[in-house]
């Protein structure tokens, strides 16, 4: 008789789906540092009116994380937890621009100059 196939046979794909939904997608910390840590942004963000629809009625807003409590104390022992710290730290570095991120991809202008001649001399000396 032949072996009995597996029962399981999804590959553990299952964890990786859920975790790439898009529900539970927060800001990115690009658009913290830019937008919401400026200074008239952060206070409408957390003195925001009245939403029946939000957790805590839209009160208890952490403006790092992105992120609505349903009371106060709440907020005030997730800013002692380590995902807040963390974050944090996170958005002390700057964010990353435009010209970074095409030069890193290869594109964009280097201020390097290519001396051709330095490069055969250098080769002659160590010889």
């Amino acid at each position: 008789m032949g072996r009995l196939a597996r029962s399981r046979k999804h590959h553990a794909r299952r964890d990786v789906h859920r975790g790439a939904r898009t529900r539970a997608r927060t800001k990115d910390l690009d658009q913290i540092q830019l937008v919401d840590l400026l200074p008239e942004k952060r206070s409408q963000l957390e003195s925001q009116p009245l939403n029946f629809d939000l957790p805590g009625l839209a009160q208890h807003y952490c403006v790092e994380c992105a992120k609505y409590f349903e009371s106060d104390h709440a907020l005030k022992t997730h800013w002692k937890t380590k995902i807040h710290k963390r974050r944090c730290k996170q958005l002390r570095e700057p964010a990353y621009t435009i010209e970074e991120a095409e030069q890193a991809a290869g594109l964009g202008r280097d201020n390097r100059r290519a001396t051709h001649g330095t490069t055969e001399s250098s080769m002659a000396v160590e010889t």
